[in-house]
């Protein structure tokens, strides 16, 4: 494999996993909200958060197995593995090996989910939001192309989805439609409990 190739691929895969990792953002913002809409039902939503997040665990797989491999910069595995550790624009490259990690967390945790547990599974799943801009900032620091004008303006529209989709997260309120009607039941269990 050419050097040229390497290249591409690592930086092609580290574009195409930050395109997918925003959308894997957005649709599990959406999925915490149950969103549906007309010719959008609810099960769609978690259905394809599950099927993107696939696809960018490959992807990321791909980008750091072509940066490992490429002769030009000698990363080695260790780089890959333990964050910071790298001699090669180290602390960009430590935010990527977390942001890599935090997706890993996601992956195991979910294929174990039946044996940790529904909070525990939850609870790495709030931590791994930081995926995202780690992945964001790894690939503004260490991007040799990052402010090219299209990697440039595909980081901003990144950016700018995920804030919308925060702002709607925020907006949009309640995620469990029965947070009404479970609170009313209880403040009547409790009058109850009070006659």
């Amino acid at each position: 494999m050419s050097d040229q190739l390497l290249w591409y691929t690592t930086r092609g895969a580290g574009a195409v996993s930050l395109v997918l990792l925003t959308l894997v953002v957005v649709l599990g913002v959406l999925s915490s909200l149950r969103y549906q809409a007309s010719g959008w039902p609810r099960f769609l939503t978690p259905g394809l958060h599950r099927n993107v997040a696939l696809v960018t665990v490959a992807f990321t797989g791909l980008h750091v197995v072509a940066a490992v491999v490429d002769p030009f910069t000698s990363l080695g595995w260790v780089s890959a593995l333990i964050p910071f550790s790298s001699y090669y624009r180290t602390f960009w490259l430590g935010l990527g090996t977390i942001s890599a990690e935090l997706v890993a967390a996601i992956v195991v945790t979910s294929l174990l989910r039946r044996f940790v547990g529904r909070t525990a599974w939850r609870a790495v799943h709030w931590v791994a939001y930081a995926s995202w801009p780690l992945g964001v900032l790894h690939g503004v620091g260490t991007g040799t192309d990052a402010w090219s004008a299209w990697l440039l303006g595909l980081t901003i529209a990144c950016v700018a989805v995920v804030g919308l989709a925060t702002v709607y997260r925020f907006i949009a309120g309640a995620s469990d439609p029965l947070a009404v009607p479970r609170a009313d039941f209880r403040a009547r269990a409790a009058k109850r409990a009070q006659s």
